[in-house]
């Protein structure tokens, strides 16, 4: 069996929608969707559907598209709230996600016992350089070469302050329960955004680095006995080694983003 991993699956594309319908069957393995499977529970709940008889489990945590909420969207949660209609429709299905135990994977790898951790971390806009760090700086740091990220107008952060302060939240309610898994097994790090600034590639949009992560969970991997690093958000596909520990960047991406001769299954990449 093995731990597979994909992200930005955005099947409001229909490209996207096809390329998943067409995955084989893989009914060993776990399939780990790094977020960014839809802009809404809706499309979420259909992903789940599509995917779920082809694997043996799944694992998701959110990305930004699914908190987006749209102003033309019949009624629904924000924030907090948005989140807890995601995770709902996720365990109506048997799939886990960061509000879920973490568990163990089922065969050792190289003789130890491996944990599997979804986490939900967002950003703080400190991935901007040091100068432009902090929101209304970094936003207009952005500015000055045209981007506008959607996520300012569609992702809300009730009934916190800000986007940085449900960030701090999901980042102090997480590590204590790191420390407790890293006790006892080595991790598998799972989030959307990246752990790491240095991990950050934006060819076309350079200055998007803000709402790509935070600096406080740079040492993370150490810290908390990392066995590999998962994120997507990209759009950018890659592999990379921090102090001996893979980081695993899963995107599929939007139409543009990849190669539809070759289908959805070769961008699947392989965890464990």
């Amino acid at each position: 069996m093995e731990l597979l991993a994909l992200s930005d699956l955005h099947v409001e594309n229909e490209p996207n929608r096809s390329a998943l319908a067409a995955l084989p069957e893989r009914r060993e393995d776990w399939l780990v969707l790094a977020g960014d499977v839809s802009d809404s529970v809706r499309g979420l709940a259909f992903a789940l559907d599509l995917l779920l008889p082809k694997f043996a489990k799944l694992l998701w945590v959110p990305g930004n598209h699914e908190l987006w909420v749209h102003p033309q969207a019949p009624a629904s949660g924000r924030g907090v709230q948005r989140y807890a209609e995601l995770v709902a429709a996720c365990r109506e299905r048997g799939v886990l996600t960061p509000e879920d135990e973490y568990v163990l994977w089922p065969e050792r790898v190289h003789g130890k016992e491996l944990c599997i951790a979804p986490l939900f971390l967002l950003y703080d806009y400190s991935f901007a350089p040091d100068e432009h760090a902090g929101h209304e700086r970094a936003v207009a740091w952005a500015a000055e070469s045209g981007i506008e990220a959607a996520d300012e107008i569609l992702l809300h952060p009730d009934p916190y302050p800000s986007r940085e302060a449900w960030c701090r939240a999901r980042v102090a309610a997480t590590a204590p329960r790191l420390e407790r898994a890293a006790r006892e097994h080595e991790l598998v790090l799972i989030n959307h955004w990246p752990l790491r600034r240095d991990l950050v590639r934006l060819g076309r949009v350079p200055r998007y680095s803000p709402w790509c992560g935070t600096r406080e969970t740079e040492d993370w991997h150490r810290r908390f006995r990392a066995h590999a690093c998962v994120h997507g958000h990209l759009h950018v596909r890659a592999t990379d080694l921090r102090d001996e520990v893979r980081f695993e960047e899963v995107s599929l991406g939007y139409p543009r983003d990849w190669d539809q001769k070759l289908g959805a299954a070769h961008y699947i990449r392989r965890i464990l």
